[in-house]
C-alpha cells in the first residue's frame, strides 16, 4: 500500500522530510501502521494525539548526517507497509527475549528486522528487501521514540528497551546463570564419562545365545478322524487292590492286619463275650441333684495311657459297651473300619481293626438288649458283629445311600433307619434275608439322624436339611406321610436331633447356624415351641465330623457336645442353656472331639478326633 504526497498545507519553516511526516499524521494512519519511506526511514503512525506525543521543550529529535542528506530531495515519494507491532506491555517468551537482548546486539538486529524499508522502485507489496538497524547513532535511519509507544530518552543503558524493570532484572539473572553453567561444562564432562563407559562396555565380550530350533507344528488329528481303532491299555493291578472291597455276605470276625485268628484277637473277642454275659444289677436309670453331678464331672480325668489311636482315620461314630466291669469300646471311621478297644488293656494287644463296610460308618450301636452284638452302619448295608459266631452278619442292604438308624423295640429286633436322599425305612432283624420291610418318604430332601423315644417307642424324631419333624412309625406309608410335631427355628442344615434319655420330654438339636436348640416335647403338639437357644460355633469346615449333642443317659436334662474352642475341650451344657463343665487336658487332648459318648451307669465319657484317637475321661 502506497501513499502519494498529499496536498495539505504544511507549515514552510519545516523541512521537506517534517513535512511529509505532518501530512501522513494528519491523515490518521491507523495505530499498529509503519509508514515505510523510498529511502528506507520508517515511520510509525502515532497511538495519540501528537501533542502527547511531543518531548518536552518542542525540540525536534537529533538527526545524522544521511537524515540531513533527506532533507534536500523534495518531492519524494511515501509507501506505507503493513507490519503488526508488540502491544506496549505485552510479555515476550524467555527464548525471544534471550535471542533479541544479548550483549553483542545481535538480538537487536533480529528485533529491527520488522522495521524494513522498500528502496525506490520496489513493486507494491513485496517484502521489504534490508533491515533497518535500530541499534547505533542513527546511521541507517534512525530510532523514532515514537514507534514503541515510549520516550525516546527512556531506554535503558544496557540496550533492554519496550521492557520493564522487573523484566531486564529477570533477563539479566537469566544471561548470568547461563554463563555460569556454561563456565561449568557439564556438558564436555557428560559425553566425557559416555565415552568411558562404552569403552568399558565394548571390552565385554557376550555369548551368543543357542538359536532354538524351530520344530515343524504337526497338525492334531484325532484317531476317529484318523480312522484308527484306539489302543487298549491294561492298568495294572495292584496287589491287595481286589482285598480292599469288602464282599456281601457274612463276613469272619478277622483283623484287618491279619489273615487268621490270632491270640491277641482271640483274647480281646473272648472279653468282649464274657462282659456281654454279665448284665447289669439294676437297668433303671436314676437322676441326681445337680450338685452331685457336678461334682461326678469335676472328678472325671484324661490320663496318658487312656488316648490310643484306634481306627487309621476320622471317627464318624462311637460306641461304648454297657459293661460296668471294664472299658470296652468301638469306634466307625470314614473308610468302613471299626476299631475295638479294651481300655483297661494297657499296651498294643489292646485295640484290633476291623474292615466289614466299604464306606464311612455313620452310626454304631451295642444291642440294649443282648450287648454282643454290635449294629453298625454304612452307605450300603447295616451289619451286625455277633461276637458268639465271631462274623460280620448283614441286616439289611440297599441301593440308596443309608444315614442313621435307632431300635424301635427295647429287644433290638427292629430298626428305624434313615436314608442321605430324605427317606425312612423300617427294618426287622427276624426276616429272613436283607430286604427292608416299609420305605416311607417323609419329605426331607435329607435325613441325617433318626432317634426313637424313650418311652413312647411308636415315634422318632428325624433331621433333615432345615427341618425337624417327629412322625408315628405306626402311620407310615410309602407317600404324603405327615408329621404328628414340627419343631421349627432353623435357619441351616441340621446335624442331629435326639430325645431325652428317661422321659424324651427334650429335644436337643444343633444346626449350622451356630445355635444349640433345646425344645420341650413333653405334649406333642402341632408346633413345638424353643425351650433354650445357646450361642455355640459348630463351624466344623470340610476335615472335621459334624458335631453331634448327646444327652448323657445318667441325667434327663444334660447333654454333651465337642467344641471348636481353645484349648481343646469337650462341653456339657443343661437344658436351660447354661455351661455345667468343659473337658478339658492341655497335655493330652489337643483335637476337636466331634463325636462322643457317655457311659450308661459310670462316670466314663469318650471322644473321638478327626485323626482315628479315643480320648477317655473317668474317674480316678
Amino acid at each position: 500500500m502506497a501513499l502519494s504526497e498529499p496536498g495539505a498545507a504544511v507549515p514552510e519553516e519545516l523541512s521537506p522530510l517534517s513535512q511529509q511526516r505532518e501530512q501522513v499524521r494528519g491523515r490518521g494512519v491507523p495505530s499498529g501502521v509503519v509508514v515505510v519511506m523510498e529511502d528506507g526511514a520508517p515511520l510509525t503512525a502515532p497511538r495519540s494525539s501528537p501533542q502527547e506525543r511531543t518531548p518536552s521543550g518542542g525540540a525536534e529529535p537529533r538527526r545524522g548526517p544521511e537524515q540531513g542528506e533527506r532533507r534536500a530531495g523534495p518531492g519524494r515519494q511515501l509507501r506505507v507497509l503493513l507490519t503488526p507491532l508488540s502491544v506496549a506491555g505485552r510479555r515476550m517468551p524467555q527464548k525471544r527475549l534471550l535471542g533479541a537482548y544479548d550483549d553483542d546486539g545481535a538480538g537487536r538486529e533480529a528485533a529491527g528486522k520488522r522495521l524494513r524499508a522498500e528502496p525506490p522502485g520496489t513493486p507494491p507489496g513485496s517484502p521489504p528487501a534490508a533491515a533497518a538497524s535500530p541499534h547505533g547513532s542513527g546511521s541507517n535511519g534512525g530510532w523514532d521514540a515514537e514507534s514503541d509507544g515510549s520516550d525516546g530518552g527512556g531506554a535503558a543503558q544496557d540496550g533492554y528497551t519496550q521492557l520493564s524493570a522487573y523484566e531486564r532484572k529477570r533477563l539479566k539473572n537469566i544471561t548470568e546463570n547461563a554463563k555460569f553453567f556454561a563456565a561449568l561444562k557439564l556438558h564436555e564432562s557428560a559425553a566425557r564419562l559416555h565415552k568411558i563407559a562404552t569403552r568399558g562396555q565394548s571390552n565385554v565380550t557376550k555369548r551368543p545365545k543357542p538359536k532354538k530350533a524351530e520344530e515343524e507344528t504337526v497338525r492334531r488329528r484325532s484317531m476317529r478322524l484318523q480312522r484308527v481303532e484306539p489302543s487298549v491299555l491294561e492298568v495294572p493291578t495292584q496287589p491287595g487292590a481286589e482285598e480292599e472291597y469288602v464282599p456281601a455276605g457274612p463276613l469272619p470276625m478277622v483283623p484287618e492286619s491279619q489273615v487268621e485268628n490270632s491270640k491277641l484277637t482271640e483274647e480281646l473277642l473272648a472279653t468282649w463275650m464274657k462282659i456281654s454275659e454279665t448284665k447289669p444289677n439294676d437297668t433303671k436309670k436314676h437322676m441326681c441333684d445337680m450338685k452331685r453331678y457336678q461334682y461326678s464331672l469335676n472328678s472325671m480325668v484324661l490320663s496318658e495311657d487312656n488316648v490310643k489311636k484306634v481306627v487309621q482315620n476320622r471317627v464318624c461314630s462311637v460306641a461304648i459297651h454297657p459293661s460296668e466291669s471294664l472299658i470296652f469300646v468301638a469306634a466307625g471311621d470314614k473308610y468302613g473300619h471299626i476299631g475295638l478297644w479294651n481300655v483297661d488293656c494297657k499296651g498294643e494287644e489292646g485295640a484290633h481293626v476291623f474292615a466289614p463296610h466299604n464306606y464311612s460308618v455313620n452310626c454304631m450301636h451295642f444291642s440294649p438288649s443282648n450287648p454282643a452284638h454290635l449294629l453298625s452302619l454304612s452307605h450300603d448295608v447295616l451289619r451286625c458283629g455277633d461276637v458268639t459266631r465271631a462274623i460280620f452278619d448283614e441286616v439289611c442292604r440297599s441301593e440308596e445311600n443309608l444315614s442313621s438308624f435307632d431300635f424301635l423295640e427295647d429287644n433290638a429286633s427292629t430298626a428305624i433307619v434313615g436314608y442321605w436322599n430324605g427317606s425312612v425305612a423300617v427294618v426287622d432283624r427276624r426276616t429272613p434275608g436283607t430286604s427292608l420291610e416299609l420305605s416311607a418318604n417323609i419329605g426331607f430332601k435329607i435325613t441325617r439322624t433318626v432317634h426313637v423315644h424313650p418311652v413312647n417307642k411308636q415315634y422318632f424324631v428325624a433331621a433333615g436339611s432345615v427341618d425337624v419333624r417327629i412322625y408315628d412309625v405306626r402311620y407310615l406309608k410309602s407317600d404324603g406321610n405327615k408329621p404328628v410335631s414340627t419343631l421349627n427355628g432353623h435357619t441351616k442344615s441340621v446335624a442331629s436331633a435326639y430325645f431325652s434319655p428317661v422321659t424324651g420330654n427334650r429335644v436337643v438339636t444343633v444346626c449350622a447356624d451356630d445355635k444349640l436348640r433345646v425344645y420341650d416335647t413333653s405334649s406333642l403338639s402341632s408346633t413345638i415351641a424353643v425351650l433354650s437357644t445357646v450361642r455355640h460355633n459348630n463351624n466344623t469346615g470340610r476335615w472335621l465330623t459334624r458335631f453331634r449333642a448327646i444327652w448323657d443317659p445318667k441325667q434327663e436334662d444334660c447333654f454333651v457336645v465337642g467344641s471348636m474352642a481353645r484349648p481343646r475341650q469337650i462341653e456339657v451344657y443343661q437344658d436351660t442353656g447354661k455351661l455345667l463343665h468343659s473337658f478339658y487336658n492341655i497335655d493330652y487332648l489337643g483335637s476337636v472331639c466331634s463325636i462322643n459318648v457317655v457311659h450308661p451307669s459310670r462316670n466314663i465319657l469318650v471322644g473321638g478326633n478327626s485323626s482315628g484317637r479315643l480320648h477317655v475321661f473317668k474317674e480316678q
